[in-house]
């Protein structure tokens, strides 16, 4: 204290009389106009996964909006994996390190983020059913909306835990379909006012016929059906490709290709071994020119390429319990005529007739339904033009601005409620 004058409340300047409070009002207002910055956090590219695509696409939607002056992506590292990350990547939690989770917290809070957008999937965390996010939702003193890519219909008891705690600390909670915000309230008990739906956002590309991309990928003169996505069980291609010997019967050109890695945890887990059983189930049939694989992760261009060329767009999947499939948002983005088993997202997505339902497991009614839509070029195109007219609401741009809006009301809600205890009216 040697040589520090203590000034006492008698020395003390006068204080000059500050700006009145603002009206609620006002205050509402001004959270409404000042610019965001906005947190993520979950999977980034280069990571090799659907989530991770999600977020790097989302990141870069809302980074792109007039009214957001920032944005920054946390990124989920799985074990023993490093990642070359860009620049849009602030910091990389290890999924098995707790005080990692608490440190991306601390980063979040004193970066002066806004809100925090958090990508839940049990999987991509660490601690039991990835409870290690807790740590990281208990110590944020921000906002959060967490976007759910998976809801589960019987968790376990200690999943329904982790859930809803993240329900408690969620602002808002964001689903892909309706059926994600219906399961939340019958089996954890949400208040459906903290649910948003909102689709699953996909690329503004055009519509185009397939010849262009056929020509430049190799198969001009061929009908293409595609599935794309990383590769692993109950994503039913088996059924596809037992479907194929009746195609081909009828339409000897016909082609279904395969693009995708396989998944990086069956690699890990069994190696290639569920790939190498679908194509010597393919050589088994006699179908080495009618299917194709591609056993690589493809970037964005590549990949809208390849959904471009092709005729026929299929999600043979084996349950009904898959509540959001990018593949399938992306291929009926793109115009694409989609042949599908009724899970979750599929039967909302193409209730309204811009693609066709198959029941489970059923090789002869998926193959019948393929075969019409290849050999029926006017039907075809003119339910690709459906779907290419049902998906505008849906590209990037617009579902980042729906995100914001929700990341507005959450802020604007906060700053009421942080006002209000200092005013003494809350």
């Amino acid at each position: 204290m040697t040589g520090m004058t203590l000034r006492t409340p008698a020395t003390l300047p006068a204080a000059s009389p500050g700006p009145a409070l603002a009206p609620l009002g006002d205050i509402a207002r001004t959270a409404v106009l000042r610019p965001l910055r906005v947190a993520f956090v979950g999977n980034s590219l280069p990571r090799r996964c659907g989530i991770a695509t999600f977020t790097t696409d989302l990141e870069q939607a809302v980074h792109a909006l007039a009214d957001v002056v920032d944005t920054g992506i946390f990124a989920m590292c799985d074990p023993g994996e490093e990642y070359d990350w860009p620049g849009s990547v602030r910091m990389s939690i290890d999924q098995d390190n707790l005080d990692d989770y608490r440190a991306a917290a601390d980063f979040i809070n004193r970066g002066g983020f806004d809100v925090v957008c958090l990508q839940h999937e049990f999987g991509i965390f660490g601690g039991a059913a990835g409870n290690f996010v807790l740590g990281l939702l208990a110590t944020l003193t921000v906002p959060v909306v967490t976007t759910l890519h998976t809801v589960l219909v019987e968790p376990t008891a200690t999943q329904r835990v982790v859930m809803r705690s993240i329900l408690a600390r969620s602002a808002r909670v964001v689903v892909m379909a309706r059926m994600g915000r219906d399961i939340l309230t019958a089996v954890y008990g949400a208040d459906p006012a903290q649910i948003v739906v909102i689709a699953h956002g996909i690329p503004d590309a055009p519509l185009e016929s397939s010849d262009r991309a056929k020509q430049k990928i190799g198969f001009a003169g061929r009908e293409v059906i595609l599935t794309f996505g990383l590769i692993s069980p109950g994503k039913g291609i088996e059924t596809m490709i037992e479907a194929m010997p009746a195609i081909v019967a009828a339409a000897p050109d016909a082609v279904y290709v395969v693009m995708g890695a396989t998944h990086p945890h069956l690699l890990r887990d069994a190696g290639e071994a569920y790939r190498e059983s679908l194509m010597a189930r393919v050589e088994a049939l006699g179908l080495s020119r009618n299917v194709v694989f591609i056993n690589r992760f493809v970037d964005r261009p590549e990949l809208l390429e390849h959904i471009a060329m092709c005729d026929v767009y299929v999600t043979p999947y084996l349950e009904a319990a898959q509540l959001t499939s990018g593949t399938l948002a992306w291929s009926h983005g793109q115009g694409r005529p989609v042949v599908s088993t009724p899970y979750w997202h599929a039967a909302e997505l193409l209730a309204d007739g811009s693609g066709i339902l198959v029941p489970f497991h059923d090789s002869e009614r998926l193959g019948a339904a393929v075969l019409a839509l290849v050999c029926d070029a006017p039907a075809r195109l003119a339910m690709g033009r459906k779907a290419y007219a049902a998906s505008r609401s849906t590209v990037w741009a617009q579902t980042a601005q729906r995100y914001v809006e929700c990341f507005r009301t959450v802020c604007r809600k906060d700053r009421l409620q942080l006002v209000g205890r200092t005013v003494g009216v809350a």
